[in-house]
């Protein structure tokens, strides 16, 4: 959000969008933290709504009477609702559960003046509203009183004609000063009209509200003109009059929706987002609290638009103490009656309210109604209630957080709506928005606390939120021999190599003809080389990218259909086991260790070998022996490369091909079980002895949270789906060797309750033998956390049997496809595992988010340093025996979630540095590490430089020792030269003259001296 000044008039910068904004950024993040200490809790309700007794006691009619009883069916049922006016103790009661700081209520017009005029007040009804006053004020909760809350005196109606005529004005002001003169001794906040939008558009227009009035726009208007004007008459009365001596405060309640525009950058859908919200709240809050006038989009518009005058602008402006906001749902129903502008609703409280702040020069704000609603069955499990309201509070939160320089928007208080469950207007009964429950059709209307009242309650109490779940960051690292890996999915293994120039005996003369093509030369051979794994170019982009990635263990899976197309062993591709030798083989030369999944399927690709598929694939037992064949040549082929064998992938994940009834389910995957047994076994008693690695399964391990913490069958439904999810494969293999007694006896349950025919295969004492023990580590796929609802259901399908629904937390950070970023949920799940299968190895096989950006994945950065923090606080404090951590994946696939550290043309993201990071440093040391991770990274770098330029070093050494030998042919035939030399130049200088030949004889001997003197310098030369 862009966060701007308060100057009125700039609402609309709201809209604009940073385009640059962080997804993970602080200020947009659900926010813990509390409240400042003076901050005001509150509760309210209308008193149409749950006092009832409608006829009791001396009350008039109201246009709500009339209109209930004329245009609804079950009528009657409205005469009592909550039946408040009977049952003050019970109200009083539930304010004391919550410990509210103030209860924002109506008074019935009518039953103070039955007719509406002011004359002798109603005792029955004035000794109500005083008994509630005193009560409040003896808890210590401030009354915060609503004059007007749509149920106008029906004689006022009928005579006048409601809001529609100006003298209704002045009865309403001799009203509001009955009720100051009576009870303003002890309220000191006032509210004259809640939601006049409502009163006017639905009441006048749409016709859903009392009056029910349809079709005029200009009477819409005119209503909206007179309620302005009623309220600011009534603000100036309480100013002159009453609040010298009784201090007390007064605003009126404007409602609104909230819009967002389709494009953030596009100025015109900004424009039509600012004309929206000032068609419904600008209208009444630009006179109060802006200029005193109409917005100018509205008087341009609408030529019929009622006109102040100078001087009703001046008596209009400012007539409001605080800007009192409802936020709910009355204000997007029926979303077809909402100015649009063919922009897309928004419950963003936040931004509204920096509208507001922008709007109207940071005004101080009463969040005056806000809640959400569920169906009018459900009782007092409404979770979903829970989240709309810990989303709105949180936003309000975040607005106003100056101590981290937020909005610093200035909210003084907050009122949840409403108390209790009541007639809900245009939806009657049909509709709930208590946070109290209450049986209309009971005598005592008990108010039974819901589990969003008890949440609320809890809000109060902490004057914000704490988190529960997480734990300061730990500053440590894992063992000297952690395993850090990359997964990925399955290798497409090239069955020819692509790059075949090394093998081709034949000479090519190429654009002959001028076409651009190769022309093979007759009868030219040319010698070649043996064939060479880097010949495979999808092998050298994966070196590439492995070297990038700095990890010490590469996951990727075989592809079983390739290797063996006909199923069995008759048929061996040996050029494909080939190209995934070389893969395991290139990668060793990295330094990398491969963990080889042998079977990776998928909803979309089941990945069997055809004939498989065509005999019914793992509904068909003989499918687990063939894969047993399947396994044990890829143990023999590649074995002696290979430490860590995962068999199957997530095999608790074909529920979702195998769902056409709950006994396909079952029974694949009692097919995978044995499987996967069988294959561990061929490699125990085989293989083991001599490769020395170790065989497991990867099971999709997401932990599941009871959406509502305050309801038992939510944590029964979370454990349920954990035993249905996990147990259903990890209990035969890591304990019993059998299903989790849980999950036979809740199918039961369902069986003799009549709602399932489900039942799990059993497992023969010799599959109990087999299957039990039949892994080496645990192995798990890891994404997020699941907020688990209990939900029965009816039907014989795993997906029914379980019993559960899922809540998406919309406080929670999200990524793309909607996976809740939940960090503590890796904690917990692993230690879960722990308590539940013993101390055994662990290795999280995958962990990743989808992130959206190319360029600067910020997402994935922060969920793989908040998710590595909490698997590095499971193996320091909680003694997880993790082994190694996998991130998911090495490169994302085109149009499928972003998963990948690579786009799909392996171009490399921001997060491969990130990540880099956490390998070098083990962890989150302190000032010192452990394992001396410099000298480490200092050899692996040497290792690496080796291995990766042995062709350029043996070019280097090549030319190197020709050099050598160059030089030493020179040197050699210098040498050879020179003596050669000297034995001519010595029979040339020894020719001896005859003898007694005079002088020359001495002369010439002297010569020889002397030249004999100087040879040596000849020869050295």
């Amino acid at each position: 959000m862009r966060i701007v000044a308060g100057l009125a008039g700039e609402g609309r910068s709201v809209w604009k969008k940073d385009p640059n904004s962080s997804p993970v950024s602080e200020t947009q993040m659900f926010l813990y933290d509390t409240f400042p200490k003076e901050f005001l809790w509150g509760v309210g309700t209308g008193a149409f709504q749950v006092e009832g007794s409608w006829r009791k006691d001396g009350k008039g009619s109201s246009i709500w009477d009339r209109f209930v009883h004329t245009e609804f069916r079950d009528a009657d049922s409205t005469d009592v609702s909550s039946d408040s006016y009977t049952l003050l103790d019970k109200d009083l009661s539930a304010l004391d559960f919550l410990g509210v700081t103030f209860y924002q209520f109506s008074i019935s017009w009518s039953r103070l003046f039955p007719t509406g005029v002011v004359t002798a007040p109603n005792e029955k009804g004035l000794q109500y509203y005083n008994t509630l006053i005193d009560s409040l004020v003896y808890r210590n909760i401030d009354p915060v009183v609503t004059l007007y809350h749509w149920d106008l005196p029906l004689t006022l109606q009928e005579q006048y004609g409601g809001w529609k005529n100006e003298s209704v004005i002045d009865i309403f002001n001799d009203y509001a000063t009955f009720c100051f003169q009576t009870f303003g001794d002890r309220v000191k906040y006032w509210i004259t009209i809640h939601n006049p939008y409502l009163v006017a558009w639905h009441g006048y227009g749409t016709g859903i509200h009392a009056p029910g009035e349809k079709g005029k726009i200009t009477t819409v208007y005119a209503v909206g003109h007179n309620l302005i004007k009623a309220h600011a008459k009534v603000w100036h009365n309480y100013k002159k009059h009453f609040e010298p001596y009784q201090k007390g405060l007064m605003s009126i309640v404007l409602g609104s929706h909230w819009i967002e525009p389709n494009r953030s950058e596009d100025a015109l859908d900004i424009s039509k987002c600012q004309q929206s919200v000032e068609r419904v709240l600008g209208w009444f809050a630009k006179p109060i609290h802006g200029d005193g006038d109409y917005p100018e989009e509205l008087k341009n518009e609408l030529s019929f638009l009622p006109r102040f005058t100078e001087d009703e602008k001046k008596y209009i402006k400012g007539t409001a103490d605080f800007f009192a906001f409802s936020f709910g749902p009355n204000n997007f129903k029926p979303p077809n009656t909402l100015p649009k502008m063919g922009q897309n609703l928004s419950l963003n409280l936040r931004e509204v309210l920096n509208w507001i702040k922008l709007e109207y020069n940071s005004p101080r704000i009463l969040i005056a109604e806000n809640g959400w609603f569920t169906d009018s069955h459900v009782k007092t499990d409404d979770t979903t209630a829970i989240y709309m309201m810990k989303n709105f509070i949180n936003k309000v939160l975040q607005g106003l957080c100056a101590t981290i320089k937020y909005d610093n928007i200035d909210v003084f208080g907050y009122t949840a709506w409403s108390l209790l469950d009541g007639f809900e207007w245009q939806h009657a009964y049909n509709i709930r928005r208590g946070l109290f429950y209450v049986d209309f059709k009971s005598e005592k209307k008990e108010r039974i606390p819901k589990s969003s009242a008890r949440y609320y309650k809890q809000i109060i109490r902490e004057n914000g939120f704490f988190p529960r779940e997480s734990t300061p960051s730990l500053q440590a690292q894992f063992s000297c021999d952690f395993s850090w890996g990359i997964t990925e999915s399955v290798l497409k293994a090239e069955s020819v190599a692509s790059s075949p120039q090394f093998c081709d005996s034949n000479l090519y003369l190429w654009n002959v003809t001028g076409d651009g093509l190769l022309h093979k030369v007759e009868g030219v051979k040319l010698k070649t080389r043996p064939a060479q794994c880097t010949d495979f170019v999808s092998i050298k982009k994966q070196l590439d990218l492995l070297e990038k990635m700095k990890v010490t263990h590469y996951r990727f899976a075989l592809d079983w259909s390739l290797i063996l197309p006909k199923g069995d062993l008759s048929v061996v591709n040996r050029q494909v086991l080939r190209y995934y030798r070389c893969v395991i083989s290139e990668v060793l030369k990295l330094n990398v260790q491969s963990m080889v999944t042998l079977y990776h399927p998928t909803h979309a690709y089941l990945g069997l070998p055809a004939p498989l598929l065509q005999t019914g694939g793992w509904l068909n037992h003989s499918t687990a022996h063939a894969f047993q064949d399947y396994a044990a040549l890829c143990f023999r082929e590649l074995g002696d490369l290979v430490k860590l064998w995962i068999t199957i992938n997530e095999p608790n994940r074909l529920s979702d091909v195998y769902n056409r009834s709950s006994s396909d389910t079952y029974r694949a995957a009692h097919n995978l079980l044995i499987a996967h047994a069988m294959a561990w076994k061929v490699y125990d008693e085989q293989y083991r002895s001599l490769q020395y690695g170790k065989v497991s399964l990867s099971l999709h391990s997401d932990w599941a949270e009871p959406a509502n913490p305050y309801f038992e069958s939510h944590a029964k439904a979370a454990n349920r789906f954990l035993q249905f999810e996990i147990g259903w494969f990890a209990d035969p293999i890591f304990k019993t060797g059998d299903y989790p007694a849980t999950m036979r006896e809740y199918i039961l349950l369902k069986n003799r309750k009549g709602l399932s025919h489900s039942s799990l295969p059993s497992f023969t004492s010799e599959e109990k033998k087999l299957v039990k023990g039949a892994a080496d580590f645990y192995a798990l796929n890891h994404f997020t956390t699941r907020f688990v609802i209990h939900e029965p259901q009816n039907g014989s399908q795993y997906e029914f049997d379980r019993d559960i629904q899922f809540l998406q937390d919309i406080t929670c950070l999200s990524s793309p496809s909607r996976l809740a970023v939940v960090p503590w949920g890796m904690r917990k799940v692993l230690k879960w595992i722990k308590r539940t299968y013993g101390d055994i190895d662990i290795y999280i096989t995958a962990n990743g988010i989808d992130d959206q950006s190319l360029d600067n994945d910020e997402l994935r950065n922060y969920y793989l340093g908040k998710y590595v923090q909490e698997v590095l606080k499971a193996y320091y404090i909680d003694k997880v025996k993790i082994r190694g951590y996998y991130a998911f994946k090495l490169t994302e696939e085109k149009s499928k979630p972003r998963f990948g550290f690579f786009t799909s043309d392996s171009k490399g993201k921001p997060s491969i540095k990130f990540y880099n990071k956490l390998i070098s440093n083990n962890g989150f040391p302190a000032d010192y590490s452990v394992c001396d991770p410099s000298n480490k990274e200092k050899e692996c770098s040497f290792c690496l430089f080796i291995s990766q330029k042995k062709p350029l070093i043996f070019f280097a050494c090549c030319l190197f020792s020709t050099l050598i030998l160059l030089l030493t042919i020179i040197v050699f035939h210098k040498r050879k030269r020179r003596k050669r030399f000297k034995r001519q130049l010595h029979v040339d200088v020894v020719e001896i003259p005859p003898q007694g030949s005079p002088g020359p004889l001495d002369d010439d001997g002297a010569a020889l001296q002397r030249h004999a003197d100087c040879e040596p310098n000849t020869e050295a030369r």
